[in-house]
């Protein structure tokens, strides 16, 4: 059996289940570049839940879209993080409505079985970090591909 590659994947919807510090880093790779007005961020206390609905690039349609020439997709998707009492920003103003921010990284540092932090880095120094009992991550595409507005692929030089 060998692993899924990128260019394996179709027109179907992503649904991904992350629950050890590898797995958190396919769900990183996926979402790295994801965009999100700081409206769309929420954590449900009592149900120890923190979601994002997210703008994330395809990634795993960028060399199929190259090869044929076709614009550059993205596609509105939910990351849900579970188990998690507590959590910290730093470099965020939840007051700034209008606010957009982008996804760079997602990463789960602490043991297998937690408990641990999962670490939101976003670009301009912002950071979210959610402490959980253990790992338990899943993104889940909610809308149909759409054009990137920027009609390019996200590029760090």
């Amino acid at each position: 059996m060998t692993d899924a590659r990128f260019e394996d994947g179709d027109e179907s919807p992503i649904r991904l289940l992350a629950r050890t510090a590898e797995d958190v880093s396919v769900i990183a790779a996926l979402t790295q570049d994801a965009v999100f007005p700081i409206t769309e961020m929420t954590w449900a206390r009592p149900r120890r839940r923190f979601a994002l609905l997210l703008n994330r690039f395809r990634w795993e349609d960028r060399e199929t879209a190259l090869r044929e020439k076709r614009p550059y997709e993205r596609v509105q998707s939910l990351l849900t993080v579970e188990t998690v009492t507590a959590v910290r920003t730093q470099g965020i103003d939840r007051g700034q409505k209008d606010m957009v921010l982008s996804l760079l990284d997602l990463r789960y540092d602490g043991p297998p079985d937690g408990p641990g932090q999962l670490t939101l880095t976003l670009a301009g120094d912002g950071a979210i970090e959610l402490t959980v009992e253990v790992p338990d991550v899943a993104l889940r595409d909610t809308t149909r591909p759409y054009r990137a507005v920027s009609g390019k692929a996200p590029d760090h030089g």
